[in-house]
């Protein structure tokens, strides 16, 4: 072989060696982070997860936990989500029939000490508002309106528990005991139940999920039939039911909206409304059970009427799904909008499967870049949050470096935008520790909900209402001499920027 024959091969295979490495470090930044993308600039958008507190999910991570071990734990959690770009969190508070707060109604969660009715010590709901807040996120509480006993094979209720006092109210179907969605006497109780946290605390939001009359067990009818013979004023068994939840649905909206304007109230529906082979309105797949026809929840009447100020239908499939594809259902959603917020439920859970689909972030981040095409589609909502905490194929670097880099806060609540609110007050600024006191008064701190502190034009910080401003001391030389500061009110609606200097 000639020097100059050895020297181009040598520089082939050298070249060959470099593009492989190129190519190599291309697909671990993109499957790991996807850091290098630019980011984009998102006004408004709702960012959030679903922590679930039945069987123990999410939170708490044990019934074992003392006090201090759950309060360490739930902040831990709101710390990540929060250092991710997230604005809210959607917290299960009453999982069936018991409460994570001190209830009048029902008794304390099982699933805090692993005795039913026992007191853990604290009020959780209050600590985990106050604790969301402080780190710029709401809170949203977060309802499961029928089911009382998850499985009635394991039940510990004593004499005093709701279903012992009301056994008349309930329906056994399977391994599980609901409240009867066809009688009055449950609506008032549902409706009780929501309206005193609402008085009582001072939440975000109010959000059900999918269970409304449950899913189906194959060839075993609900037994509803004695309560429908007397309640069905001539109409046909499913829009009997569909009435039923109807009924609940306006009720929660009437009485939220009375009480707390600024509250948002929504529902997480099953992701199929109906299929189109079905009904011509319906989306292009092939569930095999829809909200309409299984679990008698007619989303697009919710959304139709403004009896819910978003939905947040569980696209739990990847795109390409041959029955229910993600794009698919996606755009219908984002076509039956009427108006109202739609937040998609994103399966962060799948993550762990061991199939093409699942096998990295991109399916999830792709979902979510694939929204923000849609004009009506406002955000996302994970689902779980222990799936997220444990950041399989590194999910929450791929939203914390790329797709949240740019902080945001949650939509805006919708007829109320027109008002504006005053802007931030600085009664002196020390430019040594950085630190701006507000001056607040008391009809302020009444109706604000967060501070906002703006660096170069970005979010910088978002904080519950404080009068003192102060950066971190790790973060003294990231913020300029000059920054912004703003008020987000309980609407959301937020208020000019006064400069700090």
């Amino acid at each position: 072989m000639s020097l100059t024959l050895f020297l181009q091969t040598r520089y082939m295979l050298l070249s060959h060696r470099f593009v492989l490495l190129i190519i190599y470090i291309y697909i671990c930044q993109t499957c790991i982070a996807q850091s290098h993308a630019q980011p984009i600039n998102t006004e408004r958008e709702m960012r959030a997860a679903w922590v679930a507190t039945v069987e123990n999910i999410d939170w708490p991570s044990s019934k074992k936990l003392t006090a201090d071990q759950q309060q360490n734990e739930f902040k831990n959690i709101v710390s990540r989500y929060a250092d991710a770009g997230f604005n809210a969190l959607f917290v299960q508070i009453r999982p069936c029939a018991d409460a994570f707060y001190p209830s009048p109604y029902e008794p304390w969660s099982n699933y805090l000490t692993g005795v039913k009715g026992k007191d853990p010590g604290y009020d959780p709901l209050k600590f985990m508002i106050d604790e969301c807040h402080r780190q710029g996120l709401e809170f949203h509480a977060w309802f499961n309106p029928y089911r009382a006993i998850i499985n009635i094979s394991y039940d510990r209720s004593d004499i005093s528990h709701i279903t012992k006092l009301k056994p008349e109210w309930f329906i056994t179907y399977g391994n599980i005991k609901l409240f009867n969605p066809g009688l009055p006497e449950v609506w008032v109780y549902i409706k009780e139940i929501v309206m005193d946290v609402v008085k009582k605390y001072d939440i975000d939001g109010v959000h059900l999920d999918d269970y409304f009359y449950p899913y189906k067990i194959h060839g075993k009818p609900f037994p509803d039939q004695k309560t429908y013979n007397i309640y069905n004023n001539g109409m046909s068994l499913d829009n009997w039911r569909r009435q039923n939840v109807d009924t609940v649905i306006h009720i929660l909206h009437d009485a939220i909206a009375k009480e707390k304007p600024y509250i948002r109230f929504g529902v997480s529906p099953f992701g199929v409304w109906r299929n189109k082979h079905i009904d011509g309105e319906g989306s292009a797949t092939r569930a095999g059970c829809t909200n309409f026809d299984d679990l008698y929840a007619d989303i697009l009447k919710w959304l139709k009427n403004d009896w819910i100020d978003y939905a947040a239908p569980q696209l739990y499939w990847e795109t390409g799904n041959r029955l229910c594809d993600y794009y698919t259902l996606a755009q219908w959603w984002n076509d039956h909008s009427y108006g109202r917020h739609i937040y998609i439920g994103h399966a962060s859970y799948r993550l762990f499967e061991k199939t093409p689909s699942w096998c990295s972030s991109n399916q999830i981040c792709t979902q979510v870049k694939t929204l923000r095409n849609h004009e009506n589609l406002q955000g996302s909502i994970f689902y779980n949050t222990n799936s997220m905490m444990k950041n399989p194929h590194h999910i929450m670097d791929s939203l914390r470096l790329n797709y949240y880099s740019r902080r945001c806060l949650a939509p805006l609540k919708q007829g109320f935008s027109i008002i504006r609110i005053e802007k931030p007050v600085i009664k002196s600024y020390d430019r040594i520790t950085k630190t701006a006191l507000l001056d607040l008064n008391d009809s302020t701190l009444k109706n604000l909900r967060f501070v906002v502190v703006y660096n170069q034009n970005l979010i910088y910080k978002v904080t519950a209402i404080t009068q003192f401003i102060q950066t971190d001391a790790a973060e003294k030389n990231s913020i300029t001499d000059s920054y912004k500061i703003s008020y987000v009110d309980k609407f959301g609606r937020e208020s000019e920027g006064t400069v700090v200097e």
